[in-house]
């Protein structure tokens, strides 16, 4: 693969996702010229005249439906990247994803529990984020069971995690109205950004894009977690401290995501192995260029979700779909090593 100067990757995806998201704005089954697009932004501003019936298509159009979708999937794809490229960082493998701790399955089943609750609003997403955390809690707190807990015992407690949240989303599956509330669970576990409340939005859309820019600042000391634990010690360097931190806060954004749109697998997975390919393994580096590949890969996913078929397809079959043909290309490089 051709590699370009590695110090230009982050502003070069930055522009990229700079352009997918006005893609994402002008295209779709009603398409918008980028004229239009810039005569209503001016007409917005008091800048310019636009008839009364154009300008209330357009609004409906641009910031009523468009513009939260856009920035969910934005928001969505740079989180769950950088979330498991960080992963990838701690676990020092490049085949870990977000869900390893359990987070993914712990966001299942609170929100399948809302939903048979009955929840409305910002509930089921506040739900599903604090039972993703509970999820991880838990297998963090398996692997502390015992003394000195290893990287392989977090990976064990992350299986039991998500094995117990599992068999807890299947009875509240068991237990769902076969009518109302089943279809809602499935449809949510399929991951979409159709149904992305805009109060929720709201409110996790500040949270997200604090949490994504910590994590991306905090790439320098993310590297030091590539020494061993006895080298990184003599350095001086609080190698559980980091580990821990970046785990805490990986899962806080992988679990805010989730709540947002639902279960969207193989992002967390496959765009930082991509990043890695381009910006090399410096997680200065590497976690910024995620966070763009990330939210231009699930803007791309969205937009053939809506526009392949009549009906919308669930965003988290794309991502599937992409994932198991790239699945085969990531373990051919893996098998070279990192970069």
């Amino acid at each position: 693969m051709p590699r370009l100067p590695r110090s230009s990757l982050p502003w070069l995806s930055a522009l990229s996702l700079l352009a997918a998201s006005l893609l994402a704005l002008l295209c779709g089954r009603y398409a918008i010229s980028l004229s239009e697009c810039m005569q209503f932004i001016k007409a917005s501003a008091g800048l310019g005249d636009m008839p009364a019936g154009r300008f209330a298509l357009l609004h409906g159009l641009i910031v009523e439906s468009r513009l939260p979708r856009v920035v969910a999937g934005l928001l969505v794809g740079a989180g769950l990247s950088v979330s498991g490229a960080a992963y990838q960082a701690v676990f020092r493998n490049p085949l870990v994803s977000p869900g390893l701790l359990g987070v993914l399955s712990g966001c299942a089943f609170g929100a399948a529990l809302g939903i048979i609750l009955q929840l409305h609003g910002l509930a089921i997403p506040a739900l599903a984020c604090v039972t993703g955390l509970i999820a991880v809690a838990v297998g963090v707190g398996i692997a502390n069971l015992f003394h000195n807990p290893s990287i392989l015992l977090l990976v064990l407690g992350g299986i039991v995690a998500n094995a117990l949240f599992t068999a807890l989303l299947s009875i509240t599956q068991y237990l769902a109205d076969p009518v109302d509330q089943l279809p809602s669970i499935v449809y949510w576990l399929l991951g979409s950004l159709s149904a992305v409340d805009h109060q929720a939005l709201w409110v996790i859309a500040p949270l997200l894009t604090l949490g994504i820019a910590v994590l991306c600042l905090g790439g320098r000391a993310i590297d030091a977690l590539s020494l061993s634990d006895d080298e990184a010690h003599s350095l001086g360097v609080p190698v559980r401290t980091i580990r821990y931190g970046v785990i805490v806060l990986a899962t806080l954004i992988c679990a805010l995501t989730v709540s947002l749109a639902g279960m969207v697998g193989w992002v967390g997975l496959l765009v930082p192995h991509l990043a890695r390919l381009l910006a090399g393994p410096s997680n200065a580096r590497l976690l910024p260029v995620s966070a763009c590949l990330g939210g231009v890969f699930l803007l791309a996913a969205d937009g053939a979700a809506r526009s392949l078929t009549p009906g919308e397809i669930p965003l988290g079959i794309i991502t599937e779909l992409f994932g198991a043909v790239a699945f085969v290309l990531v373990l051919q490089r893996v098998r070279k090593g990192w970069l």
